[in-house]
């Protein structure tokens, strides 16, 4: 009978909601989340790059839609192993339920076997009667006969209970047979993957090698771009002068005292408001393009081909599909429209102390003094003749350059 009550303790414990099943369902959703993002994002660098090899030569915006999707495969061969490591411990812990059920049948069935044994001494009714009438007393007598229907009974419950126990075991076989065979599916799409990383690589350290080929002419982009960057960096640090400048004389014409540092904003209990707002949501706030990749991170860093060539980024470069628009990430103002060679026309928008910058656009659909809101139109951005789409955006506290990185969600 000790058997009964540990298989049916058993069977309790297999049934409750665990916790740490709760949390391997969870695992197991935030993988098919991140398979999907990934899906997305090989698609959008797949689009990018046929879009950029429209044009016969070589380019840094083709090297870069390759690095997209060299990260992308890293992130989508990660997740397959991390697949794997879950379908690893369902296998190892089915493993352990099956033995379980194999070890409480396999003692059932001897407990059956007991049960019969002891039963076919008194099977036939002059046995049992024997057994019945040598009671010494009338009570003993009932008892006897309670302990004769209650055993006829325990063995029906052992048949029943050993074909329960049966039918779970073939369930958790299927179980184990099944995830044995999703746990080879992934190795084999493991392997197709890291074949397809491969190939991406190979691409990549080609398209490197022909750049590197092209040397003086990616010089002469580098040494445009940085005579842009330079007279941008200009026309935003004169912008944001100005506006300091401004609002510290409104505030004085209005009567209004201009403590604090005459190098930050004076805002109005309104602009201190959307300031305010603007840096509550930092990490969270909208990507200025739809759809698109980081191309090239804020601040210093080696340039993708030339060697001993060091690029500086005020902000971060987003490369995006032909035609695309560029968006607003944030309420706010806009400041001014203006046009900088090598930067094209550029938006700024201010919200309180903060200043958002969108460069390389093509066309402009907002004017000075406009209010925005999240996700209007600022413009649609430049594609340039090796067919490279890329909005340059950048963030601003007062005279401050942020990286838009911590500011805007991540993909």
């Amino acid at each position: 009978m000790k058997a009964l009550y540990r298989l049916a303790f058993f069977f309790f414990i297999l049934c409750l909601p665990l916790s740490a099943v709760a949390q391997k369902s969870k695992s197991k959703a935030q993988l098919e989340k991140e398979k999907k993002e990934n899906l997305t994002r090989i698609k959008e660098a797949n689009k990018i790059l046929q879009q950029t090899k429209k044009q016969k030569q070589t380019s840094i915006g083709q090297l870069n839609a390759i690095k997209e999707k060299i990260t992308v495969q890293k992130g989508v061969i990660q997740n397959i192993t991390r697949e794997i490591s879950l379908l690893e411990n369902d296998v190892q812990e089915t493993e352990g339920i099956v033995g379980a059920l194999q070890n409480d049948l396999k003692k059932l069935k001897e407990e059956y076997a007991t049960m019969v044994y002891a039963a076919s001494k008194t099977a036939n009714s002059y046995n049992k009667l024997m057994f019945l009438f040598a009671s010494d007393s009338f009570n003993q007598f009932v008892m006897r006969l309670r302990y004769l229907q209650q055993y006829s009974e325990a063995r029906k419950k052992q048949v029943e209970l050993i074909g329960k126990v049966q039918a779970a075991l073939n369930g958790q076989l299927a179980v184990l047979e099944t995830k044995k065979d999703q746990k080879k599916s992934l190795l084999d799409k493991q392997i197709a993957e890291n074949k397809n990383l491969l190939s991406l690589k190979q691409q990549q350290d080609g398209m490197i090698t022909r750049l590197s080929q092209q040397e003086s002419r990616l010089k002469k982009e580098v040494a445009q771009r940085q005579q842009a960057v330079k007279k941008l960096d200009k026309l935003i640090a004169d912008i944001v002068r100005e506006e300091i400048a401004r609002a510290a004389r409104a505030a004085r014409e209005a009567g209004k005292a201009t403590s604090g540092s005459p190098n930050r904003v004076t805002l109005t209990p309104e602009a201190a408001l959307i300031s305010s707002s603007f840096a509550g949501n930092k990490g969270r706030l909208s990507w200025p393009v739809e759809r698109g990749f980081i191309s090239q991170k804020f601040g210093r860093h080696n340039h993708p081909v030339l060697k001993g060539v060091v690029v500086e980024n005020r902000g971060v470069d987003i490369q995006t599909e032909q035609g695309a628009t560029a968006r607003a990430i944030f309420e706010g103002k806009v400041l001014t429209v203006a046009s900088v060679p090598g930067m094209n026309n550029i938006v700024m928008v201010q919200h309180g102390e903060y200043f958002t910058v969108y460069a390389k656009l093509k066309t402009v659909s907002v004017k000075p003094g406009q209010t925005v809101k999240l996700k209007d139109t600022i413009g649609t951005v430049y594609t340039d003749s090796d067919g490279t789409t890329e909005l340059q955006f950048q963030i601003w506290k007062n005279s401050t350059n942020m990286n838009p990185e911590g500011w805007i969600m991540s993909k």
